[in-house]
């Protein structure tokens, strides 16, 4: 598990303490970003397909991948330089573990032919029979691998 904590209190940044208006208005912006995006780009907003397309350019495809994704690291830069707080990263499991566990959901990622946010967010919205099938086997994979984890290893 990966907490991006600020100079508040790290209890602030835990599912205890949730907040549901800014995970609504998020919510809304990631909704209307892929709406916005599928009208101007005709393309679906998953993650792992923008980066495979980086990572093996088609001619005339290459740009706006890199613009989405070059959006995606200067966000957080855009947060700390408004708000002030140097965001720290911190991992709650050791490094190795969030090593595996990247490259088990990139490997999982490109063999579901998409991700979450291909499947769980755009393809749902398009009421897609193998989006939603996806997502429930991803969804039911995070609940036992969470289970597995904490309850049974004690990680």
């Amino acid at each position: 598990m990966l907490i991006i904590k600020s100079e508040r209190p790290i209890e602030e940044a835990t599912i205890e303490n949730f907040t549901p208006i800014s995970a609504a208005i998020g919510g809304c912006l990631i909704g209307i970003s892929a709406v916005l995006f599928m009208a101007l780009h005709g393309r679906v907003a998953g993650i792992s397909g923008i980066v495979a397309g980086v990572l093996t350019p088609i001619k005339g495809d290459w740009t706006w991948r890199a613009a989405f994704m070059g959006g995606l690291f200067l966000a957080p830069l855009i947060v700390w330089v408004v708000t002030a707080e140097k965001p720290q990263v911190v991992f709650a499991h050791p490094i190795w573990m969030t090593v595996i566990g990247g490259l088990a959901v990139g490997f999982g990622a490109r063999l579901g032919g998409g991700c979450t946010s291909g499947h769980g967010v755009c393809g749902m919205a398009r009421l897609s029979k193998r989006s939603i099938a996806a997502t429930l086997t991803f969804m039911s994979a995070a609940v036992v691998t969470v289970f597995v984890l904490h309850q049974l290893l004690g990680f």
